[in-house]
């Protein structure tokens, strides 16, 4: 376990790294991102189209599992909190919430996994499904995500990261995403400094195909066909 402290950090300056070793590196910088127009309009219009699908047809899902939380576990149903989206703005992230309600009275945690204590149950589950990311949807819908791209972190996180891992704002390049290549190869079982390289493979290979394999993954790894926790050993 590992304590870092923020001193620039608007957030709690204790931030806790279940990692008993940091290992320094460097991340490639990728400098100014060569503009993908047609990719960046149909990327869009995939976006819209598929959230505005996913909240209608999820809508009594959605209800179903807010009630499972509400009566399984002392709290708020959804966990509001605020990350870092496309070029460092803030943006409020939405989910249901998988932990008790005091998860961070000790200050700002990473998650070990589905080890860590601080998750509820229901929770694990939820986890487990990538369901509690559901609510997302409105965010990507208002444009302040992508379906697929570097999942959106908090800004203490970054601050804790750059310590020891050089160039981990280069992933704040692209739109957040409610998935990505980092998900699917192994996700909260990752350490930051592999799931980085796996954000600059995204951002630097991005493409309407690789979004579409990462969604088609991402549903594999949600019905249990696919297990992401294997993954993720090659980098």
């Amino acid at each position: 376990m590992t304590v870092k402290q923020n001193a620039e950090s608007t957030e709690s300056k204790a931030v806790i790294l279940p990692y008993d070793f940091l290992e320094e590196c460097y991340i490639e910088e990728l400098g100014e991102l060569k503009v993908k127009s047609a990719y960046l309009f149909f990327k869009r219009a995939f976006d819209i189209v598929f959230s505005l699908m996913a909240l209608l047809v999820l809508a009594i899902p959605m209800l179903l599992i807010a009630l499972l939380v509400k009566c399984t576990s002392h709290g708020k149903v959804f966990y509001c909190q605020e990350r870092l989206g496309l070029g460092g703005k803030k943006i409020n992230v939405i989910k249901f919430r998988t932990m008790c309600v005091d998860a961070e009275k000790n200050g700002a945690q990473w998650s070990t996994g589905e080890k860590d204590p601080r998750i509820t149950p229901v929770g694990r589950f939820l986890r487990n499904t990538r369901l509690d990311e559901l609510p997302q949807f409105w965010c990507i819908l208002k444009g302040e995500m992508s379906v697929v791209g570097p999942r959106p972190e908090r800004e203490v996180f970054y601050d804790a990261f750059e310590q020891y891992i050089h160039g981990f704002r280069e992933r704040l390049k692209v739109k957040p995403g409610l998935t990505g290549l980092a998900q699917v190869n192994g996700g909260y079982f990752l350490k930051p400094e592999k799931k980085i390289l796996y954000d600059i493979e995204y951002i630097k290979t991005r493409s309407m195909w690789l979004d579409i394999k990462i969604i088609f993954q991402t549903v594999l790894v949600v019905l249990g066909c696919a297990d992401n926790k294997k993954k993720g050993t090659d980098l």
